[in-house]
């Protein structure tokens, strides 16, 4: 499994993808935070607040991890390579997990760089370290689930056509759905509200944000994440019969 880790990850930055794909994120989150007028500008919030990174990047995690996913398994079985894959001594589980862990390792490494953003903002803040670091830790560590889940979706997504367009739909589709779309349906039903809205990846995300690290949330992410990836090897396996 280690080498197909290895193997992605490379993959990633044998090639102008992993760069762009760091490269992307933290532009985008730059300018929103930092330059663009509007709610999500720090400079003009008067707080010494992170909350505004973790507002956005959810959503433009939502496009960066499908179009960094799509290739996992599209890309072999657009080449034909995914035969040979399989029929090395590796399980399939390893295999999705390896694909799983290469294009988790590249968002991470794109994440690591905005945790200049806190020391930037307790330094600017009035008293100088007036920055909630228990709230921020708590919410790093939620986006971290988050994009454990989201890669899940977006591995599972590439196993089901080898034209990646499709795979990136799929998986925007998905990843859209479970953290908006409970959000919006539970609206409609007030009597069991709460039930729905705790389905959804929003409402998890949102109260790990707070600094609180409920053991329900963290199951919540790594469930989401287990199932998808246990999808992928039952697609794989109905592939390979």
């Amino acid at each position: 499994m280690k080498s197909i880790v290895l193997r992605e990850i490379k993959s990633f930055f044998g090639s102008p993808i992993g760069y762009l794909v760091v490269a992307l994120f933290l532009v985008l989150n730059g300018l929103f935070l930092w330059v663009f007028e509007g709610d999500y500008n720090i400079m003009n919030s008067g707080f010494a607040d992170l909350s505004p990174f973790f507002i956005i990047a959810p959503w433009i995690l939502l496009f960066l991890i499908p179009a960094v996913s799509m290739r996992s398994f599209s890309d072999e079985k657009k080449q034909g390579t995914l035969e040979l894959l399989v029929t090395k001594p590796l399980s399939l589980w390893q295999i999705v997990n390896g694909k799983f862990l290469g294009s988790f390792f590249l968002i991470v490494i794109a994440i690591v760089p905005t945790v200049i953003y806190a020391f930037v903002i307790s330094s600017l803040g009035m008293p100088v370290g007036n920055l909630d670091f228990g709230s921020t830790l708590g919410s790093y560590f939620g986006l971290l689930f988050l994009i454990a889940a989201y890669t899940a979706i977006g591995v599972f997504s590439s196993s089901l056509s080898e034209n990646q367009i499709i795979a990136f739909i799929i998986s925007v589709f998905l990843c859209f759905f479970f953290y908006f779309a409970f959000d919006g349906m539970a609206t409609y039903f007030p009597s069991i509200e709460n039930f729905i809205t705790a389905l959804g990846m929003n409402s998890h995300f949102k109260s790990m944000s707070r600094g609180v690290l409920d053991t329900r949330d963290i199951l919540y992410f790594l469930s989401i994440t287990a199932l998808f990836l246990s999808l992928t090897v039952f697609q794989l396996k109905s592939d390979k019969a």
